[in-house]
């Protein structure tokens, strides 16, 4: 029995994965979404709730883990970012073990993986596509978001490996500063290519 080619997803802030990966799964490739597997985590009664609460009090409530709380208690604080991932990581690990699992039979799987690169994660998967956009598109849909100021920005970037240097290290780019239509053909290809690979 042939396992899954396993798509690793990945791509800085603003670049447009979140659409890239469900064009994807337009086209029948099963996606594993860490940061979906860490919500279900951090969401009401999620598994590592009452954990998290124990390790930064005042950041949980009825609704789980309030995020811009959590956030403030780790955002420039290296030992208590790596407390959290210390107890993130492992658990997302399990969920994408099971997703595996059911789906076995998949020719392609996705796995969406934000910190693909920064958090070591490109030896788990068969082929990187990388999500990139010209940086003024970058910047301009990131300030766009409610909630997000230029330090912000500049903060979360420097955690993050910069585009040129994840561009280099991919298989396959998938660029989103074209139109909706051409960036969906590009990820068609990219899927037609690796189908053409395994058959």
């Amino acid at each position: 029995m042939m396992q899954p080619l396993i798509i690793g997803l990945t791509g800085s802030i603003g670049m447009g994965k979140s659409t890239v990966a469900k064009m994807f799964v337009d086209e029948d490739v099963p996606m594993f979404d860490a940061d979906a597997a860490v919500h279900m985590l951090q969401g009401p009664d999620g598994a590592l709730v009452e954990e998290i609460e124990a390790l930064f009090p005042g950041t949980t409530g009825d609704k789980g883990v309030d995020r811009q709380k959590l956030g403030a208690a780790v955002l420039g604080k290296a030992e208590a970012l790596q407390k959290l991932e210390a107890l993130i990581h492992p658990a997302v690990g399990q969920m994408r073990m099971r997703f595996l699992e059911e789906h076995k039979e998949a020719a392609i799987i996705l796995f969406d993986i934000p910190l693909l690169f920064e958090k070591n994660g490109a030896a788990g998967v068969d082929h990187i596509v990388v999500v990139s956009a010209s940086e003024e598109d970058q910047r301009s849909r990131v300030l766009a978001r409610v909630g997000m100021t230029e330090e912000k920005f500049e903060k979360i970037k420097l955690l993050q490996m910069p585009d040129a240097e994840k561009r280099k290290r991919a298989d396959t780019v998938i660029d989103t500063s074209t139109s909706h239509t051409e960036t969906r053909d590009q990820v068609k290809n990219c899927v037609e290519k690796l189908k053409a690979t395994l058959a």
